[in-house]
């Protein structure tokens, strides 16, 4: 489109528009180079935080396997050690029936008394010995001062002869392992009379 009248004119609007086109070209390149040139770091943000993330997950899996796996080993160990925790005590205590067997054919051929009673004594002390070595510990009461922790308060007597709260008869065994009482001492206590 030139103008007739003003040579300059057509040649001026003509480069007008080719600059216009051309910078929009240019902007255009441009933001196609900034979002090429953006994209690259997010891209290569993107790929690493996916590496990440698998690596991350992995390692998930794998606890959690492991910690599957270990809590059924537990399982596993719980019912065993209910199942065969006695098997110690057990066979110690073997040695104490199979006396106690021998005992009883050897009754057929004693006609004496006191040789059942030391026989019964003998297995007695063994069988003593035995839980002793297992831990069991008998509860000392009589004479020892009251104490709820160990003693079964049964019987209240009162008396001059000894002090008050003292236990002054032991009606049954008390027994404790370590710490823990298996079974409290049922006993006779002192008090003012």
């Amino acid at each position: 489109m030139k103008n007739k009248n003003n040579p300059f004119k057509g040649d001026l609007n003509e480069t007008l528009e080719e600059q216009k086109i051309q910078e929009t070209e240019e902007e255009s390149s441009k933001e196609t180079l900034d979002e090429s040139v953006e994209e690259t770091p997010v891209s290569k943000q993107d790929d690493e935080l996916q590496k990440k993330y698998d690596v991350l997950n992995q390692q998930y899996i794998r606890l959690a396997a492991d910690f599957d796996n270990y809590r059924k080993r537990q399982a596993q160990e719980r019912e065993d050690l209910l199942k065969y925790g006695a098997e110690t005590s057990l066979t110690k205590m073997i040695e104490v029936l199979d006396n106690f067997e021998r005992g009883i054919k050897s009754f057929d051929n004693i006609s004496d008394c006191e040789q059942i009673k030391e026989s019964f004594k003998l297995i007695y002390k063994q069988v003593t010995d035995t839980l002793s070595k297992l831990g069991l510990e008998e509860i000392k009461a009589e004479g020892e001062e009251f104490d709820p922790n160990f003693h079964e308060a049964v019987m209240q007597t009162p008396t001059d002869e000894m002090p008050e709260n003292t236990v002054i008869a032991e009606l049954r065994k008390g027994y404790k392992l370590g710490d823990k009482v298996l079974r409290p001492s049922m006993v006779n206590v002192a008090s003012a009379s």
